[in-house]
């Protein structure tokens, strides 16, 4: 059975207090609705590209005014960490919150970010490398550094509870040898010689290699991010998608502006944003289309591009809970259906 989960960057048109309010708002009304996990993005002083640098420090917030939904980070870039400082909080975070963190790491960042902590951007790979194996050793309760220091409060069963990012099968495969979850994200470029390649195309056979690199006895831990957008109507939907999705592709032109031009007609941006914008029914048949769906233990939905203000944020988890995931068989609605 598909888990449903829910993303946010935290780019609402709002200052960040009041993105923050959003947030909390969204994930809350998400756990009332039985989704399963609420992801928050971490992204360092560039507020356009999202809106939360410590996720730890909201999920800490948000896990006090919820019970029942996982809180994960998507992601934590994890060079620019201090890997004891961060094994430390989220230790305590979960303890909180009574075992409901998932932590997604990941590589990347924005380039410009590294030189803040005096960090060259060619040496993330090799940070995060070397972080993340304290990170592990940390939550495993060995000694920290080489020390005689060992992890307080104790993580029970962080490790086995981390997620790895990728683009590529090469880092699919290594998620899987390190028996981590995978994730998947929501749109990424398309190959020079395959420019018209569908996401499946490029994403199911990221997920081939984690599968087939994973430790016998492993279950699969696959979550595929999404950009679904659903309201009342298509017209209403794509009302909102307009100014989102042209927004975003002219300030993207590395991403998209190869693909297509933001003048394009609404339908070409839809498929180059990789979206899933409409009815209920619209976006059921589309989501049932994605082959990568078939293989995800989870799917999480996020609003960007779109970027439609908050109360139609609201309106599109309901309709994606109540009428979407039962078409699907997602979630608790889903398995209520089957």
């Amino acid at each position: 059975m598909t888990d449903l989960g829910f993303f946010t960057r935290l780019l609402d048109d709002a200052a960040a207090p009041q993105r923050y309010r959003h947030a909390t708002e969204q994930i809350r009304h998400a756990e009332q609705l039985g989704y399963a996990t609420a992801w928050v993005a971490q992204h360092h002083f560039h507020g356009a590209e999202g809106g939360l640098p410590s996720p730890l420090l909201l999920l800490a917030h948000v896990g006090a005014l919820t019970s029942t939904i996982r809180l994960g980070t998507g992601v934590i870039c994890l060079p620019m960490e201090d890997a004891v400082r961060t094994a430390e909080d989220a230790s305590v975070l979960d303890a909180l919150t009574g075992g409901r963190l998932e932590v997604g790491i990941a590589t990347g960042g924005t380039p410009a970010s590294f030189g803040a902590w005096g960090l060259d951007f060619a040496d993330r790979h090799q940070l995060a490398n070397d972080k993340l194996a304290v990170l592990r050793s940390a939550w495993r309760g060995e000694p920290i550094n080489a020390t005689d220091n060992v992890l307080y409060p104790a993580a029970f069963g962080l490790d086995r509870r981390l997620w790895q990012a990728t683009l590529s099968a090469f880092g699919g495969d290594r998620a899987g040898r390190d028996g981590d979850g995978l994730m998947l994200s929501r749109t990424q470029p398309r190959p020079e010689d395959a420019p018209r390649a569908s996401l499946a195309d490029v994403q199911v056979p990221i997920v081939d290699a984690y599968r087939a690199a994973l430790p016998v006895g492993r279950a699969p831990r696959v979550l595929a991010s999404r950009t679904i957008f659903v309201a009342d109507t298509t017209a209403e939907a794509y009302r909102w998608a307009e100014s989102g999705l042209r927004a975003a592709v002219a300030a993207s032109p590395r991403t998209f502006g190869s693909r297509v031009a933001a003048d394009a007609p609404l339908a070409d941006l839809l498929a180059v944003t990789d979206s899933f914008v409409g009815s209920p029914q619209q976006v059921a048949e589309a989501l049932a289309a994605d082959a990568t769906l078939a293989l995800a233990t989870e799917v999480s939905a996020q609003v960007h591009s779109v970027d439609a203000p908050h109360a139609q944020v609201l309106r599109s988890l309901e309709l994606l809970a109540t009428e979407v995931a039962p078409a699907l068989g997602w979630g608790e609605q889903g398995r209520t259906a089957a």
